[in-house]
């Protein structure tokens, strides 16, 4: 199969498209052949050897966002059957492989692909919607009466955030720059404040929640905006030096968040998506030959929404 391997870690030149074996699904694993791979900071993170490199070898292919259908059934698994359609973000942070014509992975890590959704929409949703979902809902219960911040809302996962938040009947304020602004209210905003222009610490005060994923002083920052008590879920709390000591001075909560594989987590995003309250927002694709181009402009940060890597033609699985 091809895929998208590197022999060492660096820049977007160490990226190379080579034949490897196919994988073979373990009891409780289905193979499933990729048609889409989402990117996410982190794997150009991982892809320069500085994220989780400890659980990591090379050679390595990266990826762990994926949509595409199940072509086998390993022994145990009752969830899937061939033929069908699924998504989700395996092994993660552990290599998934994404990045490839073929994957392996536990079915429970796995979910169908809601009706109405594309291949390319679906590879665009696990880690940031599964972020999304656990940092708003799991983590911080965002619901009636509760005040969301969520920083960087036109982002992956913001712009997801923002909707996940809103569905559950929260008050939605998010930072994006002037220009993204109608984008993040498209997506349910009820508030949207330009950082670029503005202390967004002295103009969003008192929130009961803040999703942050950003690190170092604009983490710490954000800390400034909880009302007492109230709870900062941060994504990079690794990259922010004093975050607990800092909540603990303003009389707030802070709490360091990683992404973890969840089913049912990807079964309540598939729901709001059939239900018309969660939209996936894809900039632009790119053919896995590209790959080196998608990393780039991922890096940059300036995407709205997400990035993702076509592996197969959509038309040749119906």
């Amino acid at each position: 199969m091809r895929a998208v391997q590197q022999r060492e870690w660096g820049g977007p030149e160490v990226l190379e498209v080579v034949d490897v074996p196919a994988p073979k699904p373990a009891p409780t694993e289905v193979l499933v052949k990729v048609v889409a791979a989402g990117i996410n900071p982190v794997d150009f993170y991982t892809r320069m050897g500085v994220a989780y490199n400890r659980v990591l070898s090379l050679p390595f292919i990266n990826g762990w966002d994926l949509s595409g259908i199940v072509v086998e059934v390993g022994y145990g698994v009752t969830r899937f059957k061939e033929g069908d359609r699924v998504f989700g973000m395996p092994w993660f942070p552990r290599e998934a492989g994404a990045y490839a014509e073929y994957v392996t992975a536990p079915s429970r890590h796995l979910a169908l692909m809601p009706e109405g959704m594309s291949f390319t929409e679906a590879a665009a949703l696990p880690l940031a919607g599964l972020t999304a979902w656990q940092m708003a809902v799991d983590i911080a219960g965002a619901g009636p009466g509760r005040r969301v911040l969520v920083a960087a809302a036109a982002g992956g996962v913001g712009h997801l955030a923002v909707q996940v938040a809103k569905a559950q009947g929260s008050y939605v304020i998010g930072t994006a720059s002037a220009a993204k602004h109608d984008f993040v209210r498209r997506m349910g905003a009820d508030e949207v404040i330009d950082y670029t222009a503005v202390d967004v610490t002295k103009e969003v005060r008192d929130v009961d929640v803040a999703i942050q994923m950003f690190g170092g002083d604009t983490g710490l920052q954000t800390l400034e905006c909880l009302r007492p008590g109230g709870l900062m879920v941060s994504g990079q709390g690794a990259w922010t030096p004093g975050m607990t000591e800092r909540a603990g001075e303003l009389g707030v909560r802070a709490l360091s968040y990683l992404v973890e594989p969840d089913a049912a987590g990807l079964e309540s995003l598939s729901r709001l998506y059939r239900e018309g309250r969660l939209a996936v927002h894809v900039e632009r694709e790119f053919p896995l030959e590209e790959v080196a181009a998608a990393h780039d402009l991922v890096a940059k940060g300036r995407t709205t929404g997400k990035v993702v890597l076509q592996v197969a033609d959509p038309e040749g699985t119906r």
